[in-house]
């Protein structure tokens, strides 16, 4: 992702902070960012949009370190709106570079979760230049290889990321999630699969014709009995019944997986993992970085009646 820096401007950010004049600027004090104290750690119980109301209030009574302990509890909880605004805050600190590096960081993260506004900082907003410095109120990457990554994404952190959407968008993230156990499919991974292929959109139409909630292509939409691509409820059903038949093929291989769902499981074969397009690898990344984990727990079986599951194995992709 190459960042824009003639958008760095105050221009560009007018309206993110009230004007407090151009040779002051604003302070924010980076050891804010890193504080845990009891009322920061409070913050944890607020919802989301209490975080970012609060932290609008204090913007306008120009307190920004408060602000910033807002967004950044925000931000914690996995608001993309609090990262945006957290990004936006930081990179005021014109004469700090550490604290635009954290900036830079922030609105990359906000630009990766899809955020609209953040993306018109990037030049390739399917890039993710995680070479930027991760401020310290956000925690640390799971340490080890991607072997050691065996723990999914808690499902409280999947409520309080769905809770932000508007109502449209959260109703069908919740159809996905309640259609998945019959499939055999984590819900947690089958809504960080939608988050990075529509963003929860179930008329989005990618330039490649993939549509969709699940960003079904027609020949994959064929072979697992999706007449209407953009009928939301065949969407879903559709695109769980190929992310199953994946996780199947590929022994609940996460990698794998949400590589092929991306290029093809052809492409997987071809290239014996991920294959080396930057697309599909930023892809991945974006899976791993909300499900976290590389192997796929697979939820406990529901009530009723299981999904039928296509056999078709001719490849619709790659």
């Amino acid at each position: 992702m190459r960042w824009r820096q003639t958008l760095l401007t105050l221009a560009t950010l007018a309206g993110a902070v009230p004007a407090v004049g151009a040779d002051t600027g604003i302070v924010v004090s980076l050891r804010t960012l890193g504080d845990h104290s009891p009322e920061v750690a409070t913050d944890g119980g607020l919802a989301l949009p209490q975080l970012l109301e609060q932290g609008q209030a204090a913007m306008a009574a120009l307190d920004f370190n408060l602000a910033a302990q807002h967004y950044c509890s925000a931000a914690r909880q996995g608001s993309v709106d609090g990262q945006y605004r957290l990004g936006r805050l930081l990179l005021q600190q014109r004469s700090v570079p550490k604290a635009q590096a954290q900036g830079r960081f922030m609105l990359a993260l906000a630009a990766q979760n899809g955020h609209a506004e953040a993306l018109q900082f990037f030049d390739e907003p399917g890039l993710d230049p995680m070479d930027e410095q991760r401020p310290q109120c956000l925690p640390e990457p799971a340490a080890g290889s991607l072997e050691d990554r065996t723990e999914p994404v808690s499902h409280e952190v999947v409520k309080r990321y769905l809770d932000q959407l508007n109502r449209e968008r959260r109703r069908w993230a919740q159809r996905v999630q309640e259609r998945a156990p019959y499939y055999g499919v984590d819900p947690r991974l089958a809504v960080s699969i939608v988050r990075a292929e529509s963003n929860f959109n179930p008329f989005a139409v990618s330039p490649k014709n993939a549509q969709g909630l699940m960003q079904l292509i027609p020949a994959t939409a064929k072979r697992f009995g999706v007449r209407n691509l953009l009928d939301p409820q065949q969407n879903i059903e559709g695109g769980l019944a190929y992310l199953r038949w994946l996780l199947l093929r590929f022994d609940h291989d996460v990698v794998k997986t949400s590589a092929a769902y991306n290029a093809g499981e052809g492409a997987v074969d071809r290239h014996q993992g991920v294959p080396p397009f930057p697309e599909t690898q930023a892809y991945v990344a974006r899976i791993l970085g909300f499900y976290l984990a590389t192997r796929h727990q697979p939820p406990p079986a529901p009530q009723g009646k299981a999904a039928p599951l296509k056999t078709d194995r001719s490849s619709p992709r790659g």
